[in-house]
């Protein structure tokens, strides 16, 4: 897990860089949604995935726009990687009728069906029946597309993971099922909530092939997905990729993260920032320079800082809009 991957070379420098910057974006959103929250600006709750940018960014680099993802509570990251308008997400956690869901729907709801993002959950383990079922419309209807189905380590301890990769097995459907390891289901440690080394060793027990990544390099995400999508577009069946990451943030805004120690966090944020790694392993090969590294950043907290102003300028709802788009 922990050899150092080769940078994938179907991906140009112009891509590469791309995916920086998509990586910096996800990093200063929900640093921007912390401080907002802090301040009480913005209302209800969310699930930061600081810390946990090379996931997203490097599961979804190798999907297409027909291909769809499921996502969870802690989901930013993942409607960003798939093409997501910074804007009108700032806008829906302002809850302002630009927003993707025209502000009802906040943190955790945020869709886009038409970039093959099925949407967040606030269910933890709810997305992983959306996807097997996206799957098997693929599969019945002849469709060329791959989901690929985001949870975390908490979820891996849910009947919902279970049953849907059982399914999915059985009937060998196009879906990569992507575990995002990043150590605390809510305050408990995975170590206490399983009593395996690796949720991706389960995959054997459903006879299909687990892969164990580093979740902070990019550069192995994107190993890892490009592997399992090419399974599942060959007819292959499914997957299930580890990846072990870590959340900087509490588990929402209202965790003091007692349950664990600061020399952790340290450790973490200073030797394993996927941010810091990438930067590294591009310099080295000559990809881009510190300078144009800090352009990128600027850029992407430039985009950020001018989704907030977007937002705070969007109208809110009125009221006539109370019942639309609610089902009953």
């Amino acid at each position: 897990m922990n050899k150092q991957v080769e940078l994938p070379k179907a991906f140009s420098k112009e891509r590469l860089l791309e995916l920086a910057h998509q990586m910096w974006l996800i990093r200063y959103f929900d640093e921007k949604v912390d401080e907002f929250f802090a301040r009480g600006l913005i209302h209800g709750t969310t699930h930061l995935c600081v810390g946990q940018e090379a996931t997203a960014a490097g599961a979804c680099a190798v999907l297409n726009e027909q291909d769809k993802i499921t996502s969870t509570h802690r989901g930013h990251g993942h409607c960003i990687a798939k093409g997501a308008d910074v804007n009108r997400m700032m806008a829906e956690l302002f809850a302002r009728e630009t927003g993707y869901c025209k502000g009802k729907g906040g943190s955790m709801h945020i869709a886009d069906v038409d970039r093959g993002n099925l949407g967040a959950n606030g269910i933890v383990g709810g997305g992983i029946p959306i996807a097997v079922g996206s799957a098997l419309t693929a599969k019945m209807k002849n469709l060329d597309y791959v989901t690929l189905c985001f949870f975390g380590d908490g979820a891996s301890n849910e009947g919902s993971f279970h049953e849907g990769i059982n399914l999915a097995s059985v009937w060998n459907l196009p879906v990569i099922f992507f575990c995002e390891n990043n150590q605390y289901g809510m305050s408990g440690s995975v170590k206490e909530m399983t009593n395996i080394e690796n949720i991706g060793d389960r995959a054997a027990a459903y006879g299909i092939p687990g892969i164990v990544v580093e979740g902070n390099d990019l550069f192995a995400v994107i190993e890892a997905t490009q592997e399992a999508l090419e399974r599942a577009r060959n007819g292959g069946g499914p997957t299930l990729i580890e990846a072990k990451t870590y959340r900087w943030k509490g588990h929402s805004k209202s965790d003091a993260k007692k349950y664990r120690t600061k020399e952790e966090e340290r450790f973490w944020r200073t030797e394993k920032d996927p941010l810091v790694f990438m930067a590294n392993r591009l310099i080295e090969a000559g990809l881009t320079d510190e300078q144009e590294w800090e352009n990128i950043r600027l850029q992407a907290k430039e985009e950020i800082e001018a989704a907030v102003r977007y937002a705070e300028a969007s109208p809110q709802p009125s009221l006539d809009s109370l019942e639309t788009d609610v089902y009953a």
